[in-house]
């Protein structure tokens, strides 16, 4: 995709913003094209580490930790590990973002109404999906990100309360695995 100067520009202005947010937290409405929707809270803590959150009833955790982008079903007791480098998601938590070479491709690019869209994908693996940002132009802030991932699946989680550079405990990254901890006993 031919990139414009104008372009470019914002651009530039957009890994500026992501370089400089270390974390952030907000809550969020996910919306999946199968039709399902959930709300919760997002935390992310760069370079690394993520983690989401459902409300209930949904009940959902996902972490990254650095290495894994990690899906826990507590109901179903169902515990997923995907490298966190092999999906979409794991472009947001990227220690340093570089939009334009770096990894990663862009393949579309909107500025419309106060807001601007840029759509990338990994330049080694494009068939993993690609992640949509969108931002508010004035002042430049995330509002959404939206995910396709390699299944075709759309999840587009919209930002509300969002706050960067906030303190988050590190513990809030880790995970133990439910599968691995042997089960208590009576004294």
């Amino acid at each position: 995709m031919a990139i414009s100067a104008a372009a470019r520009d914002d651009i530039n202005r957009i890994e500026r913003y992501f370089n400089a947010v270390r974390t952030l937290s907000a809550r969020f409405l996910q919306i999946s094209s199968t039709g399902e929707a959930a709300e919760g809270t997002v935390a992310l803590k760069r370079p690394g580490r993520m983690r989401i959150d459902y409300d209930p009833p949904v009940p959902i955790v996902i972490v990254a930790d650095g290495t894994w982008l990690i899906y826990h079903d507590h109901k179903l007791g169902q515990v997923s590990y995907l490298p966190l480098g092999s999906t979409p998601a794991g472009i947001l938590v990227e220690d340093s973002i570089q939009l334009i070479g770096g990894g990663l491709t862009i393949t579309a690019f909107e500025r419309a109404a106060g807001v601007i869209r840029v759509t990338v994908t990994r330049t080694a693996s494009p068939g993993d999906g690609s992640l949509t940002l969108v931002f508010a132009e004035k002042p430049l802030e995330l509002r959404q990100w939206r995910v396709v991932d390699a299944q075709g699946v759309t999840t587009t989680v919209s930002l509300s309360e969002l706050r960067t550079d906030v303190d988050l405990d590190a513990a809030l990254f880790d995970f133990v695995d439910p599968r691995n901890v042997p089960p208590a006993f009576p004294k």
